[in-house]
């Protein structure tokens, strides 16, 4: 009112009567004013009340929980283990090998815990030394050109970014490789060098082993080194403790609801028959079988094209990805081993891992039948390593069998070589093992236990998603040779695939299937040149790839030049895909197509022979044209051929010296321009 007062003393007053007016109008929205700051103070209490109350359930905050758990270094101090032996695994072998190196350290007074990188955060490395006589062990497999496996690609990721100091790490690698891959054993020479420039003390030297040659061995001579090297270290001597140790424990359910039953999924129970996406290692799909065709006219092989059904499956993929497969062993070697052992194969048990602690509760999907376990997740049919003679050898009751077999699973040169020769190059397996030496019969659930887990299979895809987006082509050979004991070895999935025919029951046609994806991809650009050479089944990228050229062609993109170099034994034989590509051919979209039949003549013709035939126009593609380079097939001695061919190619028209042509072609693989598929 005073205000109103000193504004009244202005010239131009209000008439008595509108202040009047003004004064009724404040009250009304003092009352309004005063209700909604009391609404919304009411509304604040409430709400706030509620937000406070969260801190009173702090239990139910159960998320931090796996945090904890993603912490070896606490799992560690929980159990009492002080080595960890983390694995980098695309087949098994090398999660197969920290296992051996865990379960040996007992030997020497310690404890030890194989473990998979994806599952901890390898940050905590730095915190190892917080546990005495500790140390990191590290099997690690390259994959492909040089790449870190599907479960090390975090691990390597986290690797090449860490600054972390790994002063109080000691460590030890062992690697798995194949020297016919021109990055041998990129992954082991890389974790191995970095760990030692974050700080970290290596307490033995890097291990190489060479799928090529004999990993076991390269494997057993390394770890046989190890070991001392470990005692010496932290002075601690052996036990002499030899005595085999059971990881897991036999449990067999006579009253069992077999809607609990695995009867070969690979993650998720009944994941088979209730189907759910995103598809995956853990997770596959299965796909109908629609086409099953044979592709060669003649010879002794069985080279086939099989299309898979992915409709309603929302499986992308690209050419070049390549597709797995999960394949079953034939049922006939399952019953043999069923009826050697004389053991009910039907009998639905569960093997528990012994250490209640471990993330591996089970070697394989409990509870399941000795029969699915044989058929669908244990590898019957590869000779089986040292460790397993090893475990098999207190069942022989024959002293001679007996002492053959730890003989064979020593370190001795002469058991090194007598396995190499009775086991490795005789291709003996689980089956014909048992059938040679009569007095071993183990127990059905030990043998279980040490038999490595069935693997996918890899093939790479014959289509291009462009064209086929609701199916995957596959180009395969069946595997099958006669062993220097006389009996037929047959490729496990190439004849289980042989066998899966279109099917309208579904029942026979069923292939469980997932995708990874690939560094093999076409160029970016359309207009790019792409030079692909694929002798055998190695044309099956190159099928997708002619197939999305010729799309891109359809959609009135500039295609540039695709050119074919492809082999194969006899132009009446096994000629591969020979109608469509002539098609391809014809309408331009296969620009050239140059074909060597090794056989059709006295002296043999492969791929390279022609790549020397036209090197000046294949220089000119690659030096004036930015072309990239493919190739796809086998690596011991196809592709080593033609990188040495293209080596010559560069020299000659580039003027270079060797060391510069080999720079050179090194340079365009770093780049992305020379790419391989390929497998020994």
């Amino acid at each position: 009112l005073t205000i109103m007062g000193d504004a009244g003393m202005e010239p131009n007053i209000s008439p008595p009567d509108n202040t009047s007016q003004q004064d009724s109008l404040f009250s009304m929205m003092d009352v309004f004013l005063i209700s909604l700051i009391t609404g919304l103070f009411t509304y604040w209490f409430f709400f706030r009340k509620k937000k406070e109350e969260i801190p009173d359930l702090p239990k139910i905050q159960s998320v931090a929980a796996p945090v904890r758990d993603s912490s070896f270094i606490e799992k560690m101090k929980k159990t009492g283990r002080n080595i960890v032996v983390f694995y980098g695994s695309q087949t098994g072998t090398a999660e197969e090998f920290a296992n051996r190196l865990s379960k040996d350290a007992h030997r020497y007074g310690l404890r030890g815990m194989a473990a998979d990188p994806e599952e901890y955060d390898l940050s905590d490395l730095s915190r190892l030394s917080e546990i005495d006589k500790s140390l990191a062990v590290f099997c690690m497999a390259t994959y492909g050109e040089g790449d870190p496996t599907d479960n090390a690609q975090d691990f390597y990721d986290w690797l090449q970014e860490a600054d972390t100091d790994l002063s109080g790490l000691r460590f030890a690698v062992f690697g798995l490789g194949n020297k016919t891959y021109e990055h041998f054993n990129a992954m082991g020479k890389y974790v191995d060098k970095r760990l030692e420039e974050l700080g970290a003390q290596r307490i033995f030297e890097l291990g190489l082993g060479d799928d090529d040659g004999n990993l076991e061995e390269d494997f057993i001579t390394w770890r046989e080194q190890f070991w001392p090297a470990v005692c010496e270290h932290f002075g601690v001597e052996a036990t002499g403790e030899e005595s085999s140790i059971r990881q897991y424990e036999l449990v067999v359910h006579t009253d069992v609801n077999m809607n609990k039953v695995y009867t070969g999924e690979m993650g998720r129970l009944k994941s088979y028959e209730n189907q759910k996406p995103p598809f995956d290692a853990k997770n596959p799909f299965l796909a109908q079988v629609t086409e099953n065709r044979k592709l060669n006219k003649g010879g002794e092989r069985h080279l086939m094209h099989l299309e898979l059904d992915i409709s309603n499956s929302k499986i992308r993929y690209e050419s070049g990805d390549h597709v797995a497969v999960y394949p079953a062993n034939d049922s006939s070697l399952v019953n043999q081993i069923g009826e050697i052992l004389g053991t009910d194969l039907d009998t639905i048990m569960s093997l528990n891992n012994l250490d209640e602690e471990s993330n591996k509760k089970h070697p394989f999907p409990c509870p399941t039948s000795y029969r699915t376990a044989l058929t669908y997740y244990l590898d019957i049919t590869n000779p089986p390593r040292t460790n397993v003679l090893y475990e098999l050898a207190q069942y022989a009751t024959d002293a001679g069998e007996q002492e053959r077999l730890r003989k064979m699973a020593s370190s001795a040169a002469e058991g090194k070589a007598l396995y190499l020769s009775w086991v490795v190059e005789a291709r003996r397996n689980i089956l014909a093992i048992l059938q040679d030496i009569p007095s071993l019969r183990p127990p059905i659930d030990h043998l279980c236990e040490l038999l490595p887990r069935l693997q996918a299979r890899y093939y790479s895809i014959a289509s291009s998603s462009k064209v086929h987006p609701n199916a995957i082509h596959i180009c395969a050979v069946t595997v099958e040779y006669e062993t220097k004991t006389g009996r037929v070895n047959k490729g496990v999935a190439t004849n289980w695939l042989k066998n899966k025919v279109p099917d309208e029951n579904r029942s026979n046609s069923l292939v469980p299937m997932y995708v990874r994806k690939s560094q093999f991809r076409l160029p970016f650009k359309p207009s790019t040149p792409v030079i692909m050479i694929g002798p055998g089944t190695g044309i099956a990228p190159f099928v997708g790839f002619i197939q999305e050229r010729a799309w891109l062609k359809q959609q009135g993109k500039e295609v540039g030049e695709t050119v074919l170099y492809y082999g194969c034994r006899r132009e009446h034989e096994d000629y591969l895909y020979r109608e469509e590509l002539a098609r391809f051919h014809q309408e331009g979209v296969l620009t050239q197509l140059n074909v060597a039949f090794s056989r059709d003549q006295a002296e043999k013709v492969y791929v390279q022979h022609l790549l020397k035939k036209n090197k000046e126009h294949i220089w000119k593609l690659v030096n004036e044209g930015n072309a990239h380079i493919y190739v796809c097939g086998d690596a011991r001695n196809m592709a080593r051929d033609v990188q040495n061919t293209f080596y010559e190619i560069v020299a000659e028209f580039g003027n270079m010296s060797q060391p510069q042509a080999v720079d050179y072609v090194k340079k365009l693989m770093t780049k992305g321009r020379y790419s391989l598929d390929v497998w020994s």
